[in-house]
């Protein structure tokens, strides 16, 4: 598996990370570097990060040493300068347009509002109570015309704000990162084990002895789950990794909390079997792993007729598939399939986890649930070290799903929220992110709230988003950065730019949840911007202010609403899972919430059972030169191409321009397999064209990587300007991981 790759490439992690963590804490803004990443608050990087009451450097369980890289990326970032004050008067509209995503995070923080009108060609600057008397104008819109998008970047109680107020108004557009990303795990698990989220908390992984990882590049993505890989590969535990591309720090890995291992003795062995199977193929590989259990006779029987309805049509679905039909589709041979399914069926307690290469599909939701499916009959859920896991990419996008953020609100949700407003809420409709994009072309939304995120970059078709953005009367970015939708994603009246506190810099005490269902607490803490330069408030202050202005103080007292504590104390009222979170900053006592982590096999079911469910094979075609209109040059090939984040990225912000690991000196590469270029007469760094059904790319260097042959990857968002949104209808998420392209 590793014969091909580079000494470069042979190992993730390691002496690179080491020495970027000695650049930016010996630098001089080091001192508060450590400050912040000893703080009391949940990591700003993704959903596996520590933080909270445990100290900065500690998971849930205590342990030491479990920051990663991307939190020292993030915090860094976080602590850059503010924006001087004759900054938006010195650059003018145009130039900030030709700035790349890692040069607008490199302006420095925002510091102050600004604000946009139609025809200018300067950003100005305002005052607060200009912004709420706007904001009171906006909101005044016909709540169908007003939405929100938000990002995890934010708190559980800015989130509960953010829902409570669109609710109020009596709007359910309540579109949100989590849309364009596990919207298809939220369905699926669902509808199969009657909640969303990971079953599987921390102590559950460490009692593990099989993971099996799908469509996540964990060394880059999420650090910190790989220390849980290394110490399952120690106890004699097996990894199954499926991808299309071999990462480098899936096949081995060294970790920074084990020093010894990952200078002395090169890092850790992390995949026991590696599977690379053709892009978006994951139902078909999944239900040749269940054929050839049933052949194998591995499956549970007694698990499955006591604790799963259904599962008959699922069995007979599996048998009955036809061998030729599962390896041509997915692209891997029987005799692979079968091993895998022999090292998964001898296990005792295997974790089902993934990332967005399988949610990311115009059949996500199908992936879910032969995962689901799959976990079922080995009888690996219900019980301590085995199930399904979603691994979450963004630090508190599982909190704003849980807070309500959503237009999918939960029916006991819904009921205690109406009765705390004091009326029935708008269910009806309502706009996720895509349907938010398509309603905003159609000149139906008139008003859009931005908490957090890049919502112009994050969208397939760039030249779409920017359209549709373009729509709106009104928009209001709430930051603490600048990024590319803030210079592209432009109202058509009205753009403002709110600057908000980091997270750590709140005055006040905050929650975040984690993606294994754990609730920490964040404490207060001071930015570096101070007056009179800059002019920053906290996200709660912010909607308070607002709604205020909007809905006064009844049947809410949103006054009130400014103290956090009375805040989670609503919280506890109103979201079922919850109920510790009102004296969470008396007792310190973080949690994880109940109702989630199934240890014995009664689900959230109506009956207690797993509804399990048929996904059918997917029917894949190969895209055909045919299929596009810029064909100038005969010379060239089709490729599948999947879009994701460079090792020095998180979401849309890129903090370093290569991707080492993957040989990627730059933003505008495409990595392909040696023998594909090769049958198209192209050689390693030439100069191509990349064309997609919505636009084009000119001017990408090839570079040669471990994919399977037809594959491709690019960067996200710069590849997003390629391709329309293909969409799995039952999540609305767009198959980023499958975009048909012409390469010439």
């Amino acid at each position: 598996m590793t014969e091909n790759l580079t000494p470069r490439e042979r190992t993730g992690g390691g002496l690179p990370v080491l020495q970027y963590w000695a650049e930016k804490t010996l630098s001089p803004q080091g001192l508060k570097l450590w400050q912040v990443l000893n703080h009391k608050s949940a990591c700003l990087a993704c959903a596996w990060g520590t933080g909270g009451q445990k100290g900065g450097f500690r998971n849930e369980a205590g342990e030491p040493l479990q920051r990663c890289l991307k939190s020292v990326e993030a915090i860094t970032s976080e602590l850059m300068p503010g924006l001087e004050g004759d900054f938006f008067r010195r650059h003018s509209l145009a130039e900030l347009q030709s700035l790349t995503s890692l040069e607008c995070d490199r302006l420095g923080r925002l510091s102050y509002p600004v604000l946009l009108t139609e025809g200018s060609s300067h950003y100005r600057r305002l005052t607060w109570t200009e912004v709420y008397e706007m904001a009171a104008t906006a909101f005044s819109h016909p709540p169908e015309s007003v939405a929100s998008y938000s990002s995890g970047r934010s708190s559980n109680e800015a989130a509960y704000l953010l829902q409570l107020l669109l609710r109020a108004l009596g709007s359910n557009n309540l579109a949100d990162c989590s849309d364009l990303c596990h919207a298809a795990s939220t369905v699926g698990l669902k509808q199969v084990f009657g909640s969303g989220t990971s079953m599987v908390s921390l102590e559950g992984l460490k009692a593990a002895d099989c993971v099996v990882l799908i469509g996540s590049n964990a060394p880059a993505n999420h650090p910190r789950l790989m220390n849980e890989l290394i110490q399952l590969r120690e106890r004699g535990g097996k990894v199954i990794i499926i991808n299309p591309q071999i990462e480098a720090g899936l096949v081995k890995f060294a970790s920074p909390a084990f020093p010894i291992k990952s200078l002395l003795r090169g890092g850790s062995d992390i995949s026991t079997l590696y599977l690379q199977p053709i892009p978006g193929s994951d139902t078909a590989l999944l239900i040749g792993l269940q054929k050839s259990l049933l052949e194998q006779n591995l499956v549970d029987w007694d698990f499955l007729k006591n604790h799963t309805d259904n599962w008959q049509a699922v069995v007979d679905y599996a048998r009955q598939a036809h061998w030729e039909t599962l390896t041509a589709t997915c692209g891997l041979s029987q005799e692979e399939i079968e091993a895998a399914a022999a090292l998964l069926g001898h296990c005792e307690r295997v974790v089902f986890a993934w990332a967005m290469g399988v949610t990311q599909q115009a059949n996500g939701v199908d992936n879910i649930l032969s995962i689901a499916n799959t976990a079922l009959l080995t009888g690996n859920a219900g019980k301590v070290g085995a199930g399904t896991m979603p691994i979450r990419g963004h630090s508190n996008v599982q909190g704003f799903g849980s807070m309500g953020v959503t237009t999918r609100l939960r029916q006991d949700i819904a009921e205690t929220l109406s009765r705390l407003l004091g009326k029935p809420l708008n269910l009806t409709g309502g706009y996720d992110t895509r349907a938010l994009m398509d309603a905003a072309e159609r000149g139906d939304v008139k008003t859009l709230f931005c908490l957090g995120g890049n919502l112009y970059a994050a969208n397939p078709d760039l030249q779409q988003a920017k359209r549709a953005l373009g729509q709106i009367e009104t928009i209001f970015y709430v930051a603490t950065k600048p990024n590319l939708g803030h210079f592209h994603g432009l109202g058509a009246k009205n753009t403002l730019i709110l600057p908000v506190f980091a997270r750590f810099e709140n005055p006040h005490r905050t929650t975040a949840e984690s993606g294994n269902n754990f609730v920490r607490l964040n404490e207060s803490g001071s930015s570096h911007l101070q007056a009179p330069e800059a002019d920053l408030i906290s996200e709660v202050e912010l909607l308070t202010e607002i709604a205020v202005r909007i809905l006064g103080t009844e049947p809410v007292d949103w006054r009130r609403l400014q103290d956090t504590g009375y805040v989670r104390e609503l919280i506890a009222q109103t979201i079922p899972g919850y109920e510790k979170i009102a004296e969470l900053e008396q007792t310190k006592d973080e949690f994880t919430i109940s109702g989630r982590i199934f240890t014995a096999p009664k689900f959230a079911t109506p009956n207690g059972k797993a509804q399990m469910a048929v996904a059918p094979i997917p029917r894949l075609t190969a895209p055909q030169p045919a299929d596009f209109t810029d064909q100038k040059n005969p010379q060239g090939m089709t490729l599948i191409l999947g879009t994701g984040r460079s090792y020095g990225q998180h979401n849309t912000v890129v903090y370093q321009v290569g991707d080492k690991y993957r040989g990627m000196p730059h933003r505008h590469c495409l990595l392909m397999n040696p023998q594909d270029a090769k049958r198209a007469g192209f050689q390693e760094r030439q100069r191509v064209t990349v064309q997609g059904d919505a636009g084009k790319l000119e001017n990408i260097e090839i570079i040669f990587g471990n994919l399977r042959e037809g594959a491709g990857f690019m960067f996200y968002p710069e590849a997003n300007a390629l391709f329309k949104a293909k969409i799995d209808p039952r999540c609305g998420t767009p198959a980023y991981k499958r975009v048909p392209v012409w390469v010439h």
